[in-house]
């Protein structure tokens, strides 16, 4: 039983690593990075607004200094400029315009977060704008109220530390040094469950969270014991030496966060997964013969009267890889040929219908609208060519090629004629 269990995390750790360096999470781990260094002073300053509002400023700043424990000079920076920034817009319009000004930059990097993470997941549908307001302004003031909760408990541990007798205090201690850990694993568990726009199991988010944030709390220790290099990096570059040590600190921050949403995707969906690679193209011809395979499931449960059909039961009635129907289905959606009636609810798994009756969805009607999406303007290309008698020869026998197909409908494709 343990071997299988091992070879599982094996199989988890090798499919999530080839995805990983196959796609292009590491640039989207240094777009992620500099729009971070963008967004950081007005994020931070939003969230010390709201925490002067309710009266947290002195925990917030604490607990902003922790977490920057490995970047003391950007820290100070930083808290620098975000009360120099907060003092200019204090006075009428200015501090409106300066807030939508803040709130709008949080919002872009939050949002660009949230599409990287869909992206690795293969959802191309993003929230709806009252979900997104609800989720970000829940996220702006549960923020501060979250780090003063943590902030109180740690200063609590560490005052029962002190209190205690001598047998009690290690026990005591080895909590405080564990503290970070854990509560970084919680905030990455939470942050894989709730940023994707889609329904993230607690046991597939577990383990990637507990790793990355076991990950962030080793990059910061090993940041910190390095200081012998860092001092001789800043005897060359001087105190301009803090920004480009912060830029390298946050793209192996976003590189570990990133790595977790994909070891999330993999491990939840392990058991669809093949060991086909993601990079690789599949033929146009083929293309065609499995969309067809998967409209004609769901053209033939929905004849039946049958249920919608999920992602999932594609997978297991023809054996196609996840990731692959999850792309089939998005085309035959764009095509209107198929339509889901999750309504983009995360937390309902997507099941689909035919977009039309049954009786107009062809082979041929299909194969017109897949090659036909996409744009048909690609700069001046002379169309006289193909006024030429050849070329008439050669669109006449493509309609004629559809004109057969369209007589073949989908949800007859398995049917044995007699």
């Amino acid at each position: 039983m343990f071997s299988f269990f091992v070879i599982d995390i094996v199989r988890t750790l090798i499919l999530a690593i080839k995805a990983f360096t196959d796609t292009r999470i590491l640039r989207s781990a240094a777009a992620l990075s500099y729009s971070s260094m963008l967004a950081i002073v007005p994020m931070v300053a939003v969230v010390f607004a709201i925490a002067r509002g309710f009266g947290f400023s002195i925990y917030i700043e604490s607990w902003f200094m922790d977490i920057m424990s490995s970047q003391p000079q950007v820290a100070e920076a930083i808290i620098r400029f975000v009360n120099s920034y907060l003092v200019n817009v204090r006075s009428g319009v200015i501090l409106g315009f300066g807030l939508l000004v803040m709130l709008w930059t949080v919002i872009m990097l939050i949002s660009n977060v949230e599409n990287t993470f869909n992206d690795i997941w293969n959802i191309k549908s993003s929230r709806g704008v009252l979900s997104t307001i609800i989720d970000y302004v829940a996220f702006f003031f549960l923020l501060p109220i979250v780090i003063v909760v943590m902030s109180g408990f740690s200063i609590y541990i560490t005052t029962l530390s002190k209190d205690l007798g001598e047998f009690v205090a290690p026990v005591v201690r080895w909590i405080i040094a564990i503290s970070p850990y854990v509560i970084m694993s919680v905030i990455f568990i939470g942050v894989y469950m709730l940023m994707p726009n889609t329904k993230v199991k607690f046991k597939s988010a577990l383990g990637p969270g507990i790793l990355a944030g076991v990950a962030m709390q080793l990059l910061q220790l090993f940041y910190i014991h390095s200081q012998i290099w860092v001092s001789s990096y800043n005897a060359i570059y001087g105190s301009f030496a803090a920004l480009p040590l912060f830029m390298l600190w946050l793209q192996f921050s976003w590189i570990i966060c990133l790595f977790g949403v994909q070891l999330c995707y993999t491990n939840q969906n392990m058991e669809q997964l093949s060991l086909l690679p993601y990079n690789k193209i599949i033929a146009h011809k083929y293309r065609m013969l499995l969309s067809a395979t998967v409209l004609n499931i769901i053209c033939k449960k929905f004849k039946n009267g049958e249920k919608a059909c999920t992602p999932l039961q594609l997978m297991t009635e023809t054996g196609i890889p996840t990731h692959i129907v999850a792309d089939l289905l998005r085309s035959l959606e764009k095509a209107r040929l198929v339509c889901n009636v999750s309504g983009g609810d995360k937390d309902k798994e997507p099941a689909y219908m035919p977009g039309q009756d049954i009786a107009n969805i062809t082979y041929g009607v299909m194969v017109d609208r897949l090659e036909s999406m996409g744009g048909w303007n690609i700069g001046h290309v002379d169309i006289k060519r193909w006024k030429t008698t050849r070329w008439h020869q050669v669109l006449a026998a493509r309609s004629e090629y559809l004109a057969n197909l369209r007589n073949i409908k989908i949800a007859d494709l398995d049917k044995v004629d007699d």
